[in-house]
């Protein structure tokens, strides 16, 4: 209960000083951003005559492949408007593997931007992590929580994918897969008395996402957010089903996202991110849920000293939580930037995480251990961004009824990396 009122404690307080401002700030409009030619930084996209190269495969790094070097993209309207042909080639130089996608797409539909694709895909994924079809894509540079990333498995995995927008504010998406799923870590899955080392899986998803505040603008290189306005809703639903294509599994899972974000005339800003999720049936562990933990699995604070995430528990170890049932509360209230000079504009973050979560059936989970959520997980903390070359350091405490025993266990000191071209 003393949680509980803490949470409701901090909302009320962030929800007073996010009050909109009686003065609004002017939104950019088409008329001011569409001449700007946008940088391939911005965008992801480096396009050379009928290709656009995705920059965001160019380099990655993670605990299990190393260092990952890989090529890809996506044709643009210079080849043609009415369709796509896209795809990735990757190494990892520590497993010594190669990743590869490829697939096509065609538009059925200009004015709803409506396209069927088909793709292959041979690579791997994060275990427990929950991906919204519909979700912008979000790009970086740098993918700061996939440094620490620690637990993955193998898939093999064929979909077709129907995508549509009803207007600009809201998208939508339908994707049949069919998925062959090998273990990389030490795991097996207990279902009606066999214990699953690889498994077959076939998944219906329909996801939705709505941005009332949204609009965009179309260049050379693509589809730009030029006003990132909120609330925006997230939400997914997958059915697994078993027996088709010889896939072993009846599951169902649903994902709901709020992600609130207030802007004000000072140039202080918060960011309210809510999160449900559910999973009902046969899943293994590989489709249940983590919180994002980001805390690699090592004694001393300086040895974890690493780079934080966007949306991560800092405090949080690499598989120490898994959960059916999860929801998650962020909040980020960020100060006006302080202003040394052109060159050196600090930005202080005050930050508060919280998670709560159950787990039905956990022996069936054999090889791996882990723990649940059932009391609220919390953390809070600050980041000072943007000291260097977009670099800044980030600070946190893990407290309440997961704090530990020793006091630097419950500590996260890392860098953070934000940089806008």
């Amino acid at each position: 209960m003393r949680h509980l009122l803490l949470i409701f404690i901090l909302l009320i307080g962030f929800s007073t000083l996010a009050q909109e401002p009686a003065i609004q700030v002017k939104k950019d409009t088409s008329a001011t951003r569409v001449e700007k030619k946008q940088s391939p930084f911005s965008t992801g996209y480096y396009p050379l005559s009928f290709f656009d190269f995705d920059l965001k495969y160019l380099i990655k790094y993670n605990n299990y492949e190393g260092l990952r070097l890989g090529a890809g993209g996506v044709t643009n309207n210079k080849l043609s408007e009415k369709f796509k042909i896209s795809g990735y080639v990757a190494h990892g130089f520590k497993d010594k593997d190669t990743k590869f996608s490829l697939g096509g797409s065609i538009r059925l539909n200009k004015e709803k931007n409506t396209w069927i694709n088909a793709f292959y895909i041979d690579d791997i994924e994060e275990i427990g992590r929950f991906n919204y079809l519909t979700d912008a894509r979000v790009y970086s540079v740098f993918e700061p929580r996939l440094v620490n990333v620690t637990q993955f498995y193998k898939h093999r995995t064929w979909q077709l994918n129907l995508q549509n927008e009803f207007s600009k504010k809201f998208l939508s998406e339908v994707r049949i897969g069919r998925s062959r799923i090998e273990q990389i870590e030490n795991y097996r899955y207990l279902n009606d008395g066999t214990l699953y080392n690889s498994y077959e899986t076939a998944e219906i998803t329909a996801s939705v996402r709505i941005s009332p505040k949204t609009n965009f603008f179309t260049t050379e290189d693509g589809r730009v957010e030029y006003f990132d306005g909120f609330p925006k809703i997230s939400a997914q639903v997958t059915q697994g089903i078993k027996g088709i294509t010889e896939s072993d599994f009846n599951y169902t899972k649903f994902g709901l996202k709020l992600d609130y974000y207030i802007k004000r005339t000072d140039l202080s800003s918060t960011n309210i991110l809510l999160e449900g999720n559910l999973a009902t049936g046969d899943v293994p562990l590989t489709h249940l849920f983590h919180a994002y933990p980001n805390s690699p699995t090592k004694d001393q604070i300086l040895q974890r000293f690493s780079v934080a995430g966007r949306r991560s528990f800092e405090t949080m170890y690499f598989g120490e939580f898994f959960s059916d049932k999860l929801t998650t509360l962020q909040v980020k209230h960020s100060l006006r930037r302080f202003y040394f000079s052109e060159r050196f504009k600090p930005e202080l973050v005050f930050i508060t995480k919280h998670a709560l979560g159950s787990l039905s059936n956990k022996t069936d989970h054999v090889g791996l251990e882990f723990n649940t959520l059932e009391q609220i997980y919390s953390e809070t903390g600050f980041e000072l961004n943007k000291l260097i070359f977009g670099f800044g350091l980030s600070f946190a405490y893990r407290y309440g009824y997961y704090n530990l025993p020793e006091f630097e266990d419950n500590v996260s000191f890392k860098f953070t990396f934000y940089l806008k071209l």
